[in-house]
């Protein structure tokens, strides 16, 4: 059954007549439009981080991961035979889910033409659709079911995760530190996702003489990176740090595509209602109208096999820090 995901509210419009695509394409034009997806890339971390692939043709892609590598072997002597070997591929897929979000917006104040609108409604359209994306990838908040495990999950599988010790050098940057759970699987880390309370543990981090490791001065800004790699810190409120406080590795394998860019429907009639049935709007007895966002894309891991570990049970190109307080 093809699931929906809505950003705090539902619609449910019943035999409420609207005003379909081509009437909100006066309201949406198609600069906007684009603006928006663009503000989506930027404020979600996975996107921004991963690695887009060509837009989808259908609601499934299939990719051919590398899953058994090539063997060479010594010729015995000048007249010894050469052996043959060979290479295989398993399949991946993508699958395209639908994301939405509504905006109610007061009749008033769209009639009212000195007000800017789109000022307002860009701004919780980006962060809807980035919260939401975010959480599904990296936690498993309220993914499809066609979804497959989202990075933390996949992680800890994988026995790639660290508690957090006394020392948060060694624990990210030690020989059993997180940086070193990704390296063990045959990936370079990139690139970290943290909970916004990493920083303050990152600039409080001092050498053997009292001198901070990540601020050389109370004046001038503090630059987050690690062995070379920066830091992303979500602030769209989906990193849950019970989950993890840091996520490592190599986003260059957190692949995504787009099935269907953002299209916009408006509702003139129909009601709001909130997640316990609850009703928060209704659109006709309150002079209101609802902007509906749509989008449908899908993600995957690749995660093909290479020369240092062949045991996909144990590869995974991420790895996570967790708080020893909360790690299971």
């Amino acid at each position: 059954m093809k699931k929906k995901f809505f950003y705090r509210l539902q619609l449910f419009a019943g035999d409420a007549s609207i005003i379909d695509r081509s009437g909100a394409e006066t309201l949406i034009p198609e600069e906007k439009s684009q603006e928006i997806i663009q503000g989506v890339v930027t404020q979600s971390a996975v996107l921004s981080k991963g690695r887009k692939l060509p837009n989808m043709a259908s609601k499934t892609l299939r990719m051919p991961v590398l899953d058994m590598l090539p063997l060479a072997y010594f010729v015995n002597g000048d007249t010894g035979q050469k052996q043959t070997t060979k290479m295989a591929w398993s399949k991946k897929f993508i699958t395209a889910e639908e994301i939405a979000v509504i905006v109610p917006i007061p009749e008033a104040v769209i009639d009212d033409s000195s007000y800017d609108i789109w000022g307002e409604v860009k701004p919780r359209i980006t962060e809807a659709f980035g919260k939401v994306i975010d959480g599904a990838v990296l936690f498993d908040v309220e993914k499809p079911e066609s979804w497959r495990d989202g990075i933390v999950t996949t992680a800890t599988k994988a026995g790639k995760v660290v508690t957090l010790g006394n020392d948060l050098y060694d624990s990210i940057m030690g020989e059993g530190g997180v940086i070193a759970k990704v390296e063990e699987s045959g990936y370079f880390v990139n690139g970290h996702m943290a909970d916004i309370s990493v920083r303050a543990k990152l600039r409080g981090l001092k050498d053997t003489t009292g001198q901070p490791l990540f601020k050389s001065d109370m004046q001038s800004g503090t630059s987050y990176t690690l062995d070379g790699s920066g830091i992303y810190f979500p602030n769209n409120g989906s990193f849950d740090q019970s989950k993890a406080l840091m996520i490592s590795g190599d986003f260059s394998q957190l692949v995504y595509a787009v099935r269907q860019d953002i299209t916009f429907t408006l509702f003139t009639e129909g009601v709001i209602q909130n997640t316990d049935g609850s009703i928060a709007y209704n659109l006709m007895q309150q002079d209101m109208v609802a902007l509906r966002a749509v989008m449908r894309m899908g993600w995957e891991l690749p995660n093909p096999i290479n020369s240092l570990q062949k045991d996909k049970a144990k590869r995974c190109p991420f790895a996570v820090l967790k708080s020893g307080s909360s790690a299971a």
